[in-house]
């Protein structure tokens, strides 16, 4: 068999060139397939619409399934990369958009290919049924659960254990694994506030629904700072706000998109209960002629990385990476649907964060407070600047994987050949190990997922 790390650089530029909004990642889905058939995998192909899984059974031992995500985000790209995405599609409202991998989709898809190549030409080092699952839709939430209700587990064995990773801007070469609650819960809420329309020059006939919406702004961002413990955790975004058409025309509705993050199933109840109260109280205030509606229209759960399996898995990342190149991060706001096929499968979730940002840029850091502001100073996930450092982040991605898989498939790890992983990088990060507390590492360091 070829070097099963050749050309992944190559690939990943071309996935990052050539991205695909959600549910329509058919270019990826057909390279996934073909790399997975030369392997010897075998191949499903189109369950929950794109989704690819390759099995390769090796004898005798546990099941486990490493999953990577495939889709990208309606973003133009403004990265300057030689490799940047001038693609554009059409999202499900039918809206012509531009797209890009801002999220680094295109970096789990790679490094899940270079494992599986991996994986299979050294299959004398582990025993049981690999699982490579390639998923569509992360970024709506709903690609984990579309597999799913297409008979996933009826087509597949039941894996042990879930495996992934999302990249993120911490340090290329460090790999960060939280037990127990490590991603956030997310909802997408949809509110449209309805008034009555009229022209710009006789505002005094008209009930004007973007300045209910104004103050209906204002006033959300009180549940997190005025109606939320200190305590607690909840992020509530504001990503969205259309209405009206013309500069002159006062329209008769105005949308509102918001993006909640919580842990705690009582503290997003109460944030949801807040929301519907101060719509239909801004509504009524301004004596709107119908009432505004408020629609949850994506809900998924917390990922929770089983204890046992998040520091049997962190122990050997530390034989390989270092000490000094495994961090607890803390629980991160950032959302994930990887967790809906663990308790599909009733198996252990085990998940975590791979660094990307070029490891220089942490070399003077001195302390974790120096790090926390270098991360915050990085693009964060989802910005139209943001990409990962192709190297050394594939290289400590693809290795990641790999470990992973071979302690959940066999007894023993069997020493892995060199990786081409600079040392010295991880030199520079030595001062992640500073306090063995886990530090949430920043705003910015949180931002991995939809």
């Amino acid at each position: 068999m070829s070097d099963p790390d050749s050309n992944l650089d190559a690939i990943y530029r071309n996935l990052h060139r050539n991205p695909e909004l959600s549910f329509q990642e058919h270019r990826t889905a057909a390279l996934v397939e073909t790399e997975l058939r030369g392997l010897g995998y075998d191949v499903l192909t189109g369950i929950g619409g794109t989704g690819v899984v390759g099995i390769l059974r090796n004898g005798a031992g546990p099941t486990v399934m490493v999953r990577a995500d495939m889709d990208a985000l309606p973003v133009q790209e403004r990265t300057g990369l030689d490799y940047a995405s001038d693609t554009r599609g059409t999202d499900q409202e039918g809206r012509e958009l531009p797209v890009m991998h801002a999220c680094g989709h295109d970096m789990h898809v790679t490094c899940l290919i270079g494992a599986a190549r991996r994986l299979a030409s050294e299959t004398d080092s582990w025993n049981g049924t690999l699982e490579v699952l390639f998923q569509p839709a992360e970024e709506l939430g709903t690609g984990a659960t579309a597999m799913v209700n297409d008979g996933l587990f009826d087509r597949i064995p039941r894996p042990e254990i879930v495996l992934g990773q999302h990249v993120s801007p911490l340090p290329a070469g460090v790999v960060a694994l939280q037990p127990g609650p490590a991603f956030a819960a997310a909802d997408g809420i949809r509110i449209v506030l309805y008034g009555q329309g009229g022209h710009g020059s006789r505002p005094e006939t008209t009930i004007d629904p973007i300045v209910m919406a104004a103050g209906t702004v204002l006033r959300l961002h009180t549940i997190v700072s005025r109606e939320t413990a200190a305590n607690a955790t909840l992020v509530l975004t504001i990503g969205s706000l259309h209405a009206g058409t013309k500069n002159n025309i006062i329209p008769d509705s105005a949308e509102i998109l918001i993006s909640l993050r919580s842990f705690d199933p009582s503290v997003r109840e109460a944030a949801i209960t807040s929301i519907r109260r101060i719509v239909r109280g801004e509504s009524m205030t301004a004596g709107a002629p119908r009432e505004a509606t408020i629609d949850v229209y994506e809900s998924f759960p917390s990922v929770t990385n089983d204890l046992d399996a998040a520091r049997r898995t962190s122990s050997v990342f530390k034989d390989y990476f270092g000490e000094q190149n495994v961090i607890e991060p803390g629980a991160v706001t950032g959302s994930e649907d990887v967790g809906i096929l663990a308790s599909a499968a009733g198996a252990r979730c085990c998940f975590w964060l791979l660094g990307g940002s070029n490891p220089a840029l942490f070399a003077t850091a001195r302390s974790v407070t120096d790090i926390i502001e270098t991360v915050a100073r990085q693009p964060s996930n989802h910005a139209p600047n943001y990409a990962p450092v192709i190297q050394p982040t594939l290289d400590t991605g693809v290795e990641a994987l790999v470990i992973a898989a071979r302690e959940w498939l066999g007894p023993e790890i069997n020493p892995l050949p060199s990786s081409s992983i600079s040392r010295d990088q991880k030199d520079v990060n030595r001062i992640l190990v500073v306090e063995t507390e886990a530090v949430p590492l920043g705003e910015d360091s949180r931002r991995a997922g939809p």
